[in-house]
């Protein structure tokens, strides 16, 4: 009877927030996947049409433009902004002055609303009003298209994704590395590693599980980019601008046409879902050995 209470306490405790990930995560993603076989312009009855629209988007090549787009950003900002926000934690733990002035200063960009960030930096980086090729002109240089390019714009998107995030990272690895137990870091000091070591050989392994939290976090943050790209560059021109968020919105609300928008979100949470699997396993692997 002990058990079947404790058990019940259990399922009393869990079912609020079971019921909450069933209302907003479980039942959105099987119904985007219903909707994704069917042909549907948001009235009438939709039409069950199998797996062609998964077939049309194999073939259309804005999709597969947006793909990359998305790819470069999540390269980028991963390798970039992991290593960087932890840098950035690391540097900040130090006893200076003002050092808690500093990290309210880098965690301000992480409070402002993703389509405020993009506005801010629509000023920067825009190729004729933008501050950064007015500053090229005044030194002499040609200016660039830093945004709505055919090369640059996903690199350009990156950088304010990373400047957006990298003070919640920053955070998150600095709370981390708080909780480290000092006799540990005591014991390595007096064993004479140096700080490189130590950062090396204890630091870095005993926040494994910090770095995965943030890693995946950072992955799933990039599969969700929209309003970065409405504001920088509305996915133009003629979608090659396009991240897989921002071009799901414009089959979906622009075109619609529903039961495709519905299967590209379907790829899109399967991709997100895959990557970060497939980190946190490499990630378990090389814990492992």
């Amino acid at each position: 009877m002990v058990w079947i209470s404790s058990r019940w306490k259990i399922l009393a405790m869990v079912a609020p927030a079971l019921i909450l990930f069933t209302l907003f995560v479980v039942y959105p993603v099987a119904y985007s996947l219903g909707f994704s076989f069917t042909k549907f312009r948001g009235f009438g009855n939709p039409d069950f049409i199998g797996f062609d629209n998964y077939g049309a988007l194999g073939q259309d090549p804005f999709f597969w433009r947006a793909l990359q787009n998305t790819l470069i950003i999540l390269v980028v900002g991963v390798v970039v902004l992991v290593p960087g926000s932890f840098a950035l934690a690391l540097l900040l733990r130090r006893k200076v002055a003002g050092a808690g002035l500093l990290r309210a200063l880098v965690f301000g960009p992480a409070i402002i609303a993703p389509i405020l960030v993009g506005l801010i930096w629509v000023f920067i980086l825009d190729p004729k009003i933008g501050l950064l090729n007015r500053f090229l002109g005044f030194a002499g240089l040609p200016s660039v298209q830093w945004i709505g390019g055919d090369t640059l714009t996903p690199y350009a998107v990156a950088l304010v994704f990373i400047w957006s995030s990298i003070g919640f990272a920053m955070t998150i690895f600095y709370a981390g590395r708080q909780l480290l137990p000092h006799d540990v870091m005591e014991a390595s000091e007096l064993d004479g590693a140096t700080g490189f070591q130590q950062l090396r050989y204890v630091t870095i392994p005993m926040m494994r599980e910090t770095f995965a939290i943030v890693t995946i976090l950072m992955i799933t943050n990039v599969f969700k980019i929209f309003e970065l790209v409405y504001m920088l560059t509305g996915g133009g021109p003629v979608h090659r601008s396009e991240t897989l968020v921002s071009y799901m919105y414009f089959t979906t609300f622009t075109n619609q046409k529903y039961g495709l928008g519905m299967a590209l979100a379907v790829i899109i949470t399967v991709l997100g879902a895959v990557v970060s699997i497939a980190y946190l396993a490499l990630s378990r692997e090389r814990k492992a050995s």
